[in-house]
C-alpha cells in the first residue's frame, strides 16, 4: 500500500498581511504550519521567499524543495514555544567551538588553520568581547565564563524566527562563532562553509573523496546556503550572505 501525497491544489500562492507581520494565501486560503497556526512572518522578503517555494510546486508536493517554509514553521510550532531550551542549546556550542582546537600537525595543516580560524575568533572578541581560548589536539579546555555569557546574549537577541537560522548555521559548521558570522553579514555563507570543513579538505586533497562523502558535503553546503537566505529574508538590509 502506497503513502498517501499531497498534491497542489491552488492556482497561485500570494503574499497579504496577517496579524503583525505577513502571511501566504493558497488562492484565498492562509497557508497554515503543521501545528495548524496561521502562517505569520516577519518580513514581506521572506513571506515572499515562502510563496515562491508554493508557486514553484507541481504536481506532488516536494517539502525538500522548500527550506523557508520548513524553517518558518518550525520557529512558529517549535521554537516560539521553547525559546530559553533553544538559545540553551545554540549558546553551548560555544564552550567547544569547532574554532578553538586546532591540529598539532603537520605543520601546513597548522598555518591553514590559523589563517582560516585566527579572524572569526578575532571578529568575536572585538564585536562582542568574546575572548575564546585556542588549544591543540582534542583535550577540552574551559572556556572564560565571562566570554561564554557574552555569547549567549548574542544568541538571545535573536527571535524565534532568528534561531532557526542560526541553529542551522551553528550546528552544520560546529562553530558558534562561524554561525553568529554568517547571520551578522561578517562571513559569507560558502566562506563559514569552507573554514568549517578545512580539516576535512585537507584530508580529501591528500587522500581524495569518494561520491559518497562529496554528495554529503555538498547536502550540508546547501543546507547552510538555506539557513544564511532565511536570516537574510529576515534582515533585508543584510548584505548577501552566500559568498
Amino acid at each position: 500500500m502506497t503513502g498517501w501525497a499531497r498534491k497542489r491544489f491552488w492556482a497561485e500562492a500570494t503574499v497579504r498581511p496577517e496579524g503583525a507581520g505577513f502571511g501566504v494565501a493558497l488562492d484565498a486560503r492562509a497557508l497554515r504550519t503543521p501545528g495548524k497556526a496561521v502562517l505569520s512572518v516577519p518580513t514581506e522578503a521572506l513571506a515572499r521567499a515562502i510563496a515562491a517555494e508554493w508557486a514553484a510546486q507541481e504536481g506532488e508536493l516536494r517539502p525538500a524543495l522548500m527550506p523557508m517554509t520548513r524553517m518558518a514553521n518550525t520557529a512558529i510550532d517549535r521554537v516560539a514555544v521553547a525559546m530559553p531550551e533553544v538559545v540553551a542549546e545554540i549558546a553551548g556550542y560555544g564552550g567547544s567551538d569547532l574554532l578553538c582546537y586546532r591540529a598539532e600537525g603537520p605543520a601546513a595543516l597548522v598555518a591553514r588553520q590559523a589563517q582560516a580560524w585566527d579572524p572569526p575568533l578575532g571578529w568575536a572578541r572585538a564585536r562582542f568581547g568574546a575572548d575564546l581560548s585556542v588549544t591543540r589536539g582534542v583535550v577540552p579546555v574551559a572556556q572564560p565564563a565571562e566570554a561564554l555569557a557574552r555569547l549567549r546574549a548574542a544568541v538571545a537577541a535573536h527571535d524565534a524566527f532568528g534561531l532557526v537560522g542560526l541553529h542551522d548555521l551553528v550546528a552544520i559548521t560546529g562553530s558558534l562563532i562561524l554561525g553568529l558570522g554568517v547571520a551578522e553579514g561578517w562571513i559569507g555563507a560558502d566562506a563559514a562553509f569552507e573554514a568549517a570543513h578545512l580539516d576535512e579538505g585537507w584530508q580529501a586533497e591528500l587522500w581524495g573523496e569518494d561520491a559518497e562523502a562529496a554528495e554529503a558535503r555538498a547536502a550540508r553546503r546547501a543546507a547552510l546556503g538555506d539557513a544564511a537566505r532565511f536570516l537574510a529574508a529576515l534582515s533585508p538590509g543584510l548584505r548577501a550572505l552566500s559568498t
